[in-house]
């Protein structure tokens, strides 16, 4: 299961209606790809087609779709949204992670 939390809940709303999505019936893909400076890497983008491997949840009324690859390395995380000095966007809270970089977009377990 993935979490989100209530700021990344209004952003992923606002975005996905200034992008021509529509928040109750598309989602977010949520993955996991190799590369980063920790080797691990979020992709996270918003789409309407579910694929046969994807596997669908929804908190905090937003779906997400995760394929079932990225789905072990997800497992318990909450995706919330920072708008501070320290930079603006999307951060990924994942327990699985052991080994973070600085700027929180790479990880490795």
């Amino acid at each position: 299961m993935i979490k989100v939390s209530d700021k990344a809940k209004q952003k992923v709303v606002a975005l996905m209606t200034e992008e021509g999505f529509d928040a109750a019936s598309d989602f977010i893909r949520v993955g996991v790809k190799s590369g980063g400076c920790s080797g691990l890497s979020y992709d996270l983008k918003f789409d309407s087609e579910k694929q046969a491997d994807d596997k669908l949840f929804e908190d905090n009324n937003v779906k997400i779709v995760v394929d079932k690859r990225s789905f072990l390395y997800l497992v318990g995380t909450t995706l919330d949204y920072s708008g501070g000095l320290n930079g603006t966007g999307f951060v990924f809270n994942n327990p699985n992670a052991q080994r973070t970089c600085g700027c929180g977009e790479s990880f490795s377990l």
